[in-house]
């Protein structure tokens, strides 16, 4: 596993208005600013297990998730939130 900066800025993925300690997703951007610098991914339920992947790819991932290229993973999901006890 490669060596994780300390003084990385992590930035919470959740709405602005959410409440709690999730889990929620955070990223934090790696020095440099071109395509293959760091972007790191980690879970607030579980900080020291981090995703490393390059801005090239996750900019990707992004335009991908805007674009609805992987809605089909979260197919069915309002109903099943809806139907909970």
């Amino acid at each position: 596993m490669a060596d994780i900066p300390p003084n990385l800025d992590w930035v919470r993925a959740a709405p602005d208005d959410a409440e709690g300690p999730g889990p929620w997703i955070e990223i934090a951007f790696g020095e440099g600013d071109d395509a293959e610098s760091p972007v790191y991914i980690r879970e607030t339920s579980d900080p020291e297990n981090v995703v490393t992947t390059n801005r090239r790819k996750w900019d990707a991932f992004v335009l991908g998730v805007q674009a609805g290229e992987f809605d089909h993973f979260v197919e069915g999901i309002e109903d099943a939130e809806n139907s909970a006890p």
